[in-house]
């Protein structure tokens, strides 16, 4: 339980309903702030206007999947004001207090070192990854089905990068039928991918791969995807890039051969926004618990 622990929740999208949920029934102390476009206040939450007085010994702040922008601004979808972070919000914070977000751009992060409070990037937890992983998935194929007029099924689908998310996305394909190749760098993702049945390939070698795809996702965020990549591939292939902002495609080049290329990160708040603040709501609940046990104990 996290009786007496005070959370401070601040912006985000539906996910972060799943958060205030999970908080609320283990009897946390939750003020929300960026919400006040909702019909109602989440049941066990206070919602309040935002004020640098909301950060008196709090225990934990929680921000969105990408905590603020590189100007401090908290993305909040449900409400039309403008909510920055800054510094004398940060000066009001107990020293034990922890910054819990998706991922942090540097802002941020000189941020929470200027003031010495611990930062906590739940997406690069691999277990957050590797949950995240599987709504990626189910939305990339979604984006897949409804930008081609072929099936899956017996097409040829070119997955860059065998991380967490192109792991479980090269299986998904597979698993509907496809013919997957998958580029990896190491050559124990090589290995792997060809125990699993795939058609591993050397990012290195990417271009003589290229000849025939039918659907190209990409996952490496680096420009691997580049003018030369496009010009060797079918003019009926379809990109769709996963990886983070600006993401590893040439999409002026892909706009200027005609072939469709799309941004597509993100996808879990989109296509499953429940299931993936469930994600970020267990393992921010028990990282919360496991620091007042820490602190109960002394360490």
């Amino acid at each position: 339980m996290l009786t007496g622990v005070q959370v401070l929740l601040i912006g985000g999208d539906a996910r972060q309903l799943e958060v205030i949920r999970k908080l609320t029934e283990l009897d946390a102390t939750v003020v929300i702030s960026g919400f006040d476009g909702l019909q109602s206040t989440p049941e066990g939450a206070v919602q309040a206007d935002y004020d640098e007085r909301l950060f008196d010994g709090v225990d934990a702040v929680v921000l969105p999947a990408v905590g603020t922008d590189d100007q401090g601004v908290i993305s909040a979808v449900f409400s039309d004001s403008e909510i920055r972070l800054e510094e004398r919000h940060m000066a009001r914070l107990p020293k034990h207090c922890k910054i819990y977000a998706g991922m942090a751009k540097p802002y941020l992060s000189d941020l929470c070192k200027q003031h010495q409070l611990e930062l906590v990037e739940l997406f690069e937890r691999d277990d957050v990854a590797i949950y995240n992983s599987i709504p990626t998935a189910e939305g990339a194929v979604m984006m897949a089905i409804q930008h081609t007029d072929i099936t899956i099924h017996g097409s040829t689908c070119m997955v860059l990068g065998f991380g967490r998310t192109g792991f479980t996305l090269a299986r998904t394909l597979k698993g509907l039928g496809a013919n997957v190749l998958v580029g990896v760098r190491r050559e124990e993702h090589f290995a792997r991918a060809l125990e699993m049945g795939f058609e591993p390939f050397y990012t290195s070698n990417l271009r003589q791969y290229t000849g025939n795809i039918d659907l190209l996702f990409n996952t490496i965020p680096t420009m691997i995807v580049t003018a030369q990549i496009i010009a060797n591939l079918p003019s009926r292939s379809v990109i769709i890039d996963l990886a983070s902002k600006p993401g590893g495609t040439d999409f002026r080049f892909a706009e200027k051969r005609a072939i469709k290329a799309m941004l597509a990160p993100g996808l879990p708040g989109i296509v499953a926004p429940r299931t993936a603040g469930r994600i970020i709501a267990d393992c921010l609940t028990q990282l919360i618990m496991d620091d007042l046990i820490n602190r109960g104990n002394g360490e």
